[in-house]
């Protein structure tokens, strides 16, 4: 683990020099990632107070207090790796990592990271203004906090993992923007991004507790509203390793599938 210390400084510098050279564009990276939720959080918040002020389990706090946890953990895991690997391979770029001696997600990892901090500077106020807003209410406890970091590297370690392995799809085929919204699409309602699952049929709660994509982001946002028993926190963690290890085996064995057809064509 030491032993990478210092290549993921050398990539985390490197990084942040060419994000310094496309601020725009790392900004509206940011802003998407902004507006999502917070158009969920104005749709739940006014649909909470025409019902009342609640919808289910959730009050009209509740939701803004959601999203905009949401919101940081959606910015916490996020990666944009399927829109990348086409390009790397279309142009040759993949080659060129190749020769490095290092896998090349180590580089994409740093890559993400690094964009993660950095935006952390307009993130958080971000979410402090929208907290001040919306008047948002919060009353963690010690031992939510304390899961919650460890919970949030698992579902970002799942979440490349399985985002990289779906990118290599790119070895087989250039079009993939199909498969990727389609992802999309199914992440937006197995994740709990749409919707706090809670408020979903029975069969699609029982879906999401099967598939990986709740314990990618539903499942950090619930502890941190203390949504979670500690029984509920220990079977979460769980799923989120088992997810984390069959994650990384398929993405080790489309990897060295993908670099075998790639060598095959002569890139």
């Amino acid at each position: 683990m030491f032993a990478y210390y210092p290549i993921y400084k050398g990539y985390f510098r490197t990084s942040l020099m060419m994000m310094f050279q496309y601020r725009i564009s790392m900004l509206i990276w940011l802003l998407g990632g902004i507006i999502e939720p917070l158009m969920y959080l104005v749709i739940w918040r006014t649909v909470s107070q025409q019902q009342g002020g609640s919808v289910g389990s959730y009050s009209t706090n509740d939701f803004v207090v959601y999203f905009i946890a949401m919101m940081m953990v959606s910015h916490g895991t996020f990666t944009w790796i399927m829109w990348e690997y086409v390009f790397r391979i279309r142009m040759g770029q993949f080659s060129v990592m190749l020769l490095k001696p290092i896998h090349p997600i180590h580089s994409d990892i740093a890559d993400n990271i690094g964009y993660k901090f950095m935006m952390l500077t307009v993130m958080v106020p971000t979410v402090l203004l929208l907290a001040w807003f919306f008047d948002a209410s919060w009353q963690p406890t010690y031992w939510t906090l304390a899961a919650f970091v460890p919970v949030l590297i698992l579902a970002f370690l799942m979440r490349f993992y399985w985002e990289w392995s779906l990118a290599m799809v790119a070895f087989w085929t250039l079009r993939i923007d199909a498969m990727n919204q389609a992802y999309i699409v199914i992440t937006l309602f197995f994740s709990g991004k749409l919707a706090p699952l809670s408020l979903f049929p029975q069969f699609v709660q029982r879906a999401a507790d099967l598939l990986p994509f709740r314990w990618m982001l539903s499942f950090p946002v619930e502890l941190l509203l203390g949504r979670v028993t500690p029984r509920e926190l220990v079977i979460g963690i769980g799923a989120q390793l088992f997810w984390l290890l069959a994650g990384y085996l398929v993405m080790q064995l489309i990897y060295r599938a993908g670099i075998r057809r790639y060598a095959a064509f002569g890139n």
